[in-house]
Formats: structure tokens, C-alpha cells, sequence
């Protein structure tokens, strides 16, 4: 009997892909294994059913393979963006007395790579799945709706989960950070960014923040964005092109506190009145900003607090006692350090 919709947690079999491919079980088994003879048409058969379905093989042999592993998958984007240590050691804290163990899968913001690890994850029979993020290739949703197990998206709010949902609303940091600045005073104001569109939250913040924007009858007068990771140096290179374009900027608004960072150590030491002639900010609120000459105007993403949440709901310890579907929504705080004018 196939999978329907009424049944969501029951994790899908080769019966399944037999049945939607037309061949056999035999057949089948053997084209995922890739062992025995099978005709390329009945191979590409298979596994376009196996793709359309969600289905990934069991890699748990013989008496183990109707039970779950004590692991818990957690894909992220990137270990050198500092939010992420963050999140992770919130779910460490939670599962350390659990029994269940975290495993890290690496994507470096590729969906491809995202779905690549999601396959040989599951593969493995995890006990649940925490993914950084709301999209994912159509392959990789399907994979994650019919893994029959706790699935926790984390970081943004801004969409429609899988599952269960941990994170921030990015479309209204984005907004609130326009807000702050206006209230500034300040009116002529330039984004820069990295990862984009593959950073799928640095997107929605910018949108929530033009949406600010023109709220107040204001445009962006540039932006400025680039494919390589968060760093000081890219931050000093960004900013120092976009000031030289537009010397009339009086506002500079960063993707995330690296860049931002790497920006605010630039006009320092290029005389720049920060905040009075000139206002920054950035985003995520990490460690980093402590050792700065002056602190950078942030939000802070609760990176630590989501890794929490999101681990008490994989291990069955959720505040509301719900199980599954749930959406944690937490509120990100303006820290206006030094480089916005007070009011």
C-alpha cells in the first residue's frame, strides 16, 4: 500500500518506488544498490521514482534496519560564519544528556550540496534532521517530507515549513533596522552584502529593509554585493568602493557584522565622523564586536537560542509539548552600539 498524505510519518519503502516505478522490488533494490543487471531505461525508471518520491535507501543492515540511529542530522551553511558555532552549541547543550548525537553536514550555501548531504544522511536512519533554512531544491524537500522523522528548520521564519520551524522573521529585522536609521536622521543609505541570492535570509532582510525604506519615502542609493564569504578584508574593499562612488553616503548597511566590521575599521582609519556624518550597522550580533575600537550597531539573530529550541523539539522536550508542526518564531533586539546617532 503506498505512502498517502493522512499518513506523514511513515517513512517510505522500496515497496513505494516499486510501485511508482512499475518494476519490482528485486528491481529496484538492485538499480539503488547498483548491483545486477538492469537496462539503462529501467535504471533511469527507478530512479526518477525514487527522486520524485523522496525515497533514500536504508544503509542500516540486516537486524537493524527497522531501527533508528541515535543521531541527529544538523546541515548548515558554513562553520566560518561565527553564527553558526552558535547555533550548534545550543544543540549540543540540549542533546548532551539525551543519548542523541549531533552530526554536521557542511553546505557552503550550494543547494546541491545541501541535498547531496541530505541524502546520505538519511541514508543512515537518523532520529531527526535540523536544516539551516526554508528552501531547498524540489529533491531535497521531498527527501525531508517523507523521512518519516522530526524535521526542525532554523533561522528564518519567513515561509512555510516542512515541519517544525525555529528562527527570526529576516523581512522584519530588515524593516526594523530601516526604522532605527531613519529615526536617525540619516537619508542617504547604501546596502552591502554577500551570498546572495544563495543566502536566502541576508535576501529577505534586504527586501524587509527597502520595504522600511520607502516606507519613509526613502531609496537605496547603492548596493553592493559579492559571492566570496564574510570577511574583514572584503568588508574594507566593499566599503571603500561605495564611498568613492557615492561620497554623499551618510549610511552604510552591511549583510552581517563581518563585512561590517572589516567596514567600520576602514572609515575609522580613513577620518570619518562615525556616527555623526557617517552611520553603519550590521547584523547578527557576534562576539567580534566586543574588540572593536567602537561597537558596530547590530541585531542580534538569537543564533544561540534557536539551536536550543530547535534541539528541545528533535528530542522530544518542546515547550508546548506539541509534536511536530511547530513554529517558534523568536524576536531579534537592535543593539545601536555606537555607530547610529542616539536620538
Amino acid at each position: 500500500m503506498t505512502r498517502t498524505p493522512l499518513d506523514p510519518r511513515r517513512p517510505l519503502t522500496l515497496r513505494d518506488v516499486s510501485e511508482a516505478s512499475g518494476v519490482s522490488e528485486m528491481t529496484v533494490s538492485r538499480v539503488l544498490r547498483n548491483r545486477g543487471d538492469v537496462s539503462d531505461a529501467t535504471r533511469a525508471k527507478v530512479l526518477e521514482a525514487a527522486q520524485r518520491l523522496g525515497y533514500v535507501p536504508n544503509k542500516i543492515a540486516g537486524a537493524l534496519a527497522s531501527q533508528r540511529v541515535n543521531l541527529v542530522a544538523v546541515i548548515i551553511p558554513s562553520l566560518s560564519n561565527l553564527v553558526f558555532p552558535d547555533v550548534l552549541g545550543g544543540i549540543s547543550e540540549v542533546l548532551e544528556d539525551t543519548g542523541l548525537q549531533p552530526v554536521v553536514g557542511v553546505t557552503k550555501y550550494s543547494p546541491q550540496r545541501e541535498e547531496s548531504i541530505l541524502y546520505e544522511m538519511l541514508s543512515w536512519r537518523p532520529s531527526g534532521v535540523i536544516i539551516a533554512g526554508l528552501e531547498h531544491t524540489p529533491a531535497a524537500r521531498s527527501m525531508l517530507e517523507n523521512a518519516g522523522i522530526p524535521i526542525v528548520e532554523i533561522m528564518d521564519s519567513d515561509g512555510k515549513g516542512v515541519d517544525s520551524v525555529v528562527g527570526i522573521s529576516h523581512r522584519r529585522a530588515g524593516r526594523e533596522m530601516a526604522a532605527a536609521i531613519v529615526a536617525a536622521g540619516y537619508k542617504r543609505i547604501a546596502f552591502l552584502g554577500t551570498k546572495m541570492p544563495d543566502d536566502h535570509r541576508a535576501r529577505k532582510r534586504l527586501e524587509g529593509f527597502i520595504e522600511g525604506l520607502a516606507k519613509a519615502g526613502l531609496e537605496l542609493v547603492d548596493s553592493v554585493f559579492y559571492s566570496g564569504g564574510s570577511a574583514l578584508l572584503k568588508g574594507r574593499e566593499m566599503t571603500k568602493a561605495v564611498l568613492k562612488r557615492h561620497p554623499e553616503i551618510d549610511f552604510l548597511y552591511y549583510s552581517n557584522d563581518m563585512i561590517g566590521a572589516g567596514g567600520l575599521l576602514w572609515c575609522l582609519e580613513n577620518g570619518y565622523d562615525v556616527p555623526g556624518k557617517l552611520g553603519l550597522a550590521g547584523f547578527n550580533g557576534v562576539d567580534l564586536l566586543d574588540g572593536l575600537p567602537r561597537r558596530l550597531a547590530t541585531m542580534d539573530a538569537c543564533r544561540h537560542e534557536i539551536g536550543i529550541r530547535a534541539a528541545e523539539i528533535i528530542a522530544g522536550r518542546s515547550h508546548s509539548g506539541q509534536i511536530g508542526g511547530e513554529v517558534v518564531e523568536l524576536t531579534p533586539v537592535l543593539q545601536p552600539g555606537d555607530t547610529i546617532r542616539k536620538r
